[in-house]
């Protein structure tokens, strides 16, 4: 992907089929191991919170996040790469808190690959704190790879 001109303003919407798409092309150029089609399909159907930011018609980036009992996880949040750097992170982080909130939830949790210091750096500054490992839970081109279990509390 290019690098996309800066974009002032952006909206929410929901992740819908018609977004699958360009949210399938972003998935493919951000991850070593995307997430599939039906990855996102089943994660509609079964109603978590998907979102696309979309900005001048461009899509930005997007977040799945599943409801539990006092607590929201999240299991994807990409920024697309074109846009990655200029704060869009933080924004879905802080619409995600929100939504949370409004859910009753009192923590959010998150995985995150050991080695994606860039992220562990997103969501600590965020506020996110470490809580331990989970072991060979992401796939990796060599076997398995360790995930960072973090949490931030609402």
């Amino acid at each position: 992907m290019n690098a996309a001109m800066p974009v002032r303003e952006a909206r929410f919407e929901a992740l819908t089929e018609a977004w699958l798409d360009q949210v399938m092309a972003v998935e493919q150029v951000a991850y070593t191991h995307p997430w599939s089609r039906g990855n996102f399909l089943d994660s509609v159907k079964a109603g978590y919170q998907a979102q696309v930011l979309v900005g001048e018609d461009q899509l930005i980036g997007y977040f799945v996040a599943m409801k539990g009992v006092d607590e929201v996880h999240l299991l994807n949040i990409t920024v697309a790469p074109a846009f990655q750097r200029q704060g869009w992170s933080r924004v879905m982080l802080d619409a995600l808190d929100t939504w949370s909130r409004g859910q009753g939830a009192q923590w959010v949790w998150l995985e995150v690959r050991l080695s994606n210091p860039r992220a562990r750096s997103v969501y600590e500054q965020h506020g996110y704190q470490r809580m331990g490992v989970r072991k060979a839970y992401y796939p990796a081109f060599d076997g398995r790879e360790d995930a960072l279990v973090m949490s931030f509390k609402l």
